[in-house]
């Protein structure tokens, strides 16, 4: 039997597993919810394997997962530090002061009128303008190394959680702030015990749309200017070269390291709002 038939046959039979554990009241469980997307994901790389080596695909084309898998354990050093430039040096620190930026922002507009009617269009309009055009600028501002890539990440995260902060801090019911008012509470009172707690969902939700501009903004960035090292350098020289093995190990990493900080922020999610109904299940 070929690899593409075992392939298949693997394919629908995680297919039914994951039909029937979604259907079963295991899927309330932790281990459940985790256990699906596992499976989902293990036949899916099956799939892929099966499909390339049974139609006789050309790695230059598309590699197989093993092949990606085998070039990831064989260029570790190369992708580790690939990982420090891109991930800890660039997205990070520029996800950090993009949210801390559209943190302080969002409440100078809270307290403006005239920010609120100024501001907040303009900051559409730069939110529209295409990433790849800003880079080569901000590149060129900033050098070539870390603090260029950080730049590009804040203009991406900036507005995001901007317009995701600015109306959650509108959540709370007039009513509420009436009582606080009729308390004799402060502006700074209401929005640290009422406010600020009410917009923590809409807050979230921007950090986590940002945790992924982040990795995006930072890769971006490097195709237009970086050390001999990075993530967004090693898919651009690897692609001048035809090493679509090294490309795609670099993308792996890329993914899961867009997969964990995206978790990371999922998880102080659930443990700062887990009074919210969301979370409760």
């Amino acid at each position: 039997m070929s690899a593409l038939w075992i392939a298949l046959i693997i394919w629908l039979a995680a297919w039914a597993l994951n039909v029937w554990l979604a259907g079963r009241a295991v899927q309330g469980a932790r281990a459940g919810k985790l256990l699906v997307p596992l499976i989902f994901g293990a036949a899916v790389l099956v799939l892929w394997e099966g499909l390339v080596r049974g139609l006789g695909v050309a790695p230059v084309i598309l590699p197989a997962p093993s092949m990606i898998a085998a070039r990831v354990a064989g260029s570790l050093p190369v992708l580790w530090q690939d990982f420090a430039q891109t991930i800890l040096k660039g997205a990070i620190p520029g996800f950090l002061i993009g949210a801390g930026a559209a943190f302080v922002t969002a409440i100078a507009i809270d307290r403006s009128a005239f920010l609120q009617r100024g501001l907040l269009p303009v900051g559409n309009f730069v939110a529209a303008l295409p990433i790849v055009g800003l880079a080569p600028i901000l590149v060129m501002w900033f050098g070539f190394d870390w603090q260029s890539k950080a730049a590009v990440v804040v203009v991406m995260v900036f507005f995001p959680i901007l317009v995701n902060m600015v109306a959650g801090l509108q959540a709370s019911e007039r009513m509420q702030r009436d009582l606080m008012a009729t308390w004799g509470a402060s502006y700074w009172q209401t929005l640290v015990k009422l406010r600020l707690p009410a917009a923590m969902p809409f807050i979230f939700n921007g950090l986590k749309i940002a945790s992924t501009l982040a990795l995006i903004g930072a890769i971006v960035a490097e195709f237009f200017g970086s050390p001999v090292y990075g993530m967004g350098f090693r898919i651009s020289t690897e692609v001048g070269r035809l090493g679509l093995d090294m490309v795609w190990a670099t993308i792996a990493v890329a993914a899961l390291a867009g997969s964990a900080l995206y978790g990371l922020v999922s998880l102080i999610e659930r443990w700062v709002t887990f009074w919210h109904p969301s979370q409760r299940h």
